[in-house]
């Protein structure tokens, strides 16, 4: 297991490695040498599912062979794992902070948008209490529902928050539908960091983070239906500088460059 790790996290470290050393290709002038091409990028195959706990694994995929547009996935039995959403509204928090104040739980991520003022946008419903305003045209939804979680779009019949669900954090847009892609806009988008939520054709719900550069959510819409994830659905959480996750079984930890006030945790049952 410790070699596994040991390769795992070579794996993520090689983007910053390949970032330092275009650093000193484009310094060099300054650094009186000069800077030889650098070869044309190769596919980097992905990694292999690696168990973490019973019920819970992780691996790294690169669309497209892109290292810089790595998405780390986890995935997550629920008859393994139990959720919970929690709002901090106007006091949102470090990585750090969450993982003291959720000391347990086996993973911590982003959920929803949020405003100026960290006020959560969307939905978010943490112990059966609802914050916020749900979108109804728009995105999707992981809830727990009666102690069964599922993602939705906002189309299904199933995405109406009503008093029997306990948990629930709100995303858009929807980029999966039914293992189609959903997304395309009249841009194809920028890259940037991403946070994503989806659940597969046998139940197993996935996070999944880009820490670098991800894909853009045209491109990701349109990438995520031809991995072999079998996602059903998939939904865009809140990216870029918030995109965070903990996962300490496998010592990961990427921290936001902004404090949040939504995130979503997992623990163990």
């Amino acid at each position: 297991m410790l070699r596994e790790k040991r390769a795992f996290a070579w794996a993520l470290a090689r983007p910053v490695l390949c970032l330092l050393a275009c650093s000193l290709l484009l310094t060099g002038c300054s650094l009186r040498f000069k800077a030889t091409p650098a070869p044309a990028p190769t596919a980097t195959a992905p990694t292999a599912w690696q168990t973490l706990q019973d019920g819970l694994t992780w691996r790294t995929l690169y669309p497209k062979g892109d290292e810089l547009a790595q998405i780390v996935v986890v995935r997550i039995d629920p008859r393994r794992f139990r959720f919970r959403a929690i709002y901090r509204e106007g006091d949102p928090q470090s990585l750090a902070a969450w993982r003291s104040l959720e000391a347990d739980a086996s993973l911590i991520v982003n959920a929803n948008f949020f405003d100026e003022n960290q006020r959560v946008l969307g939905a978010v419903v943490s112990d059966g209490v609802l914050h916020g305003a749900a979108y109804t045209e728009r995105g999707g939804l992981f809830m727990l529902r009666d102690g069964s979680p599922t993602v939705t779009s906002y189309l299904s019949s199933q995405a109406q928050i009503d008093d029997a669900v306990q948990q629930a954090v709100q995303g858009f847009p929807l980029l999966v539908d039914q293992g189609q892609p959903a997304y395309v806009s009249a841009a194809n988008g920028e890259r940037n960091r991403r946070t994503l939520i989806a659940e597969d054709r046998r139940g197993n719900i996935l996070i999944m983070v880009a820490p670098f550069l991800g894909p853009s959510l045209d491109d990701l819409s349109a990438w995520l239906p031809t991995t072999d994830l079998a996602i059903v659905t998939a939904v865009n959480l809140d990216g870029g500088g918030s995109t965070m996750l903990a996962l300490p079984a496998a010592d990961y930890l990427l921290p936001s460059f902004d404090a949040v006030p939504t995130v979503l945790a997992v623990y163990p049952r």
